[in-house]
């Protein structure tokens, strides 16, 4: 699996929104529930520019609203219980797993290579388990002693 800048800067402003709903955590939303564009940029260390194509394809994905004006600014659809990283992934990046450019479900082969097929839908479906059962909440629920014990 390949992640994009764009998945994991997608990931970010997600969390950091989330963040924000719960009133806590670097989220460049000082507390309040409405994130703005500028202060995740900022915050997340992404170009604005490229960040806003991002939440673009966020907010037609369902995944987050966006409110205009003064005191407008960006906030989550759901409960961050119930957003999935392979929700974030799937609304900015398409399929989780691609070969030659696509879908893993779409890749055929014949002969000796036919096996393939199987190998790249059985990757697909660990890396779907993954991302697919990891919310928003349980990442921002990880401690930094959480995330060295799943590294070694």
């Amino acid at each position: 699996m390949y992640v994009s800048a764009r998945s994991d800067y997608a990931l970010r402003a997600m969390l950091a929104v989330a963040a924000a709903v719960r009133g806590g955590g670097d989220a460049g939303g000082g507390g309040s529930e409405l994130v703005k564009a500028g202060s995740l940029a900022e915050v997340q260390e992404i170009p604005l520019s490229f960040l806003q194509g991002i939440l673009l394809d966020l907010r037609r994905a369902g995944l987050l609203l966006s409110h205009r004006g003064a005191e407008g600014g960006y906030a989550l659809t759901r409960p961050p219980e119930e957003i999935t990283v392979g929700d974030v992934l799937r609304a900015v990046g398409g399929s989780l797993t691609t070969v030659r450019g696509l879908p893993a479900e779409r890749a055929g082969y014949h002969g000796v290579a036919a096996g393939l097929t199987d190998v790249w839908l059985a990757v697909h479906g660990a890396i779907a388990t993954v991302v697919d059962s990891t919310s928003l909440a349980d990442l921002l629920s990880r401690t930094p002693t959480d995330r060295a014990s799943t590294t070694s």
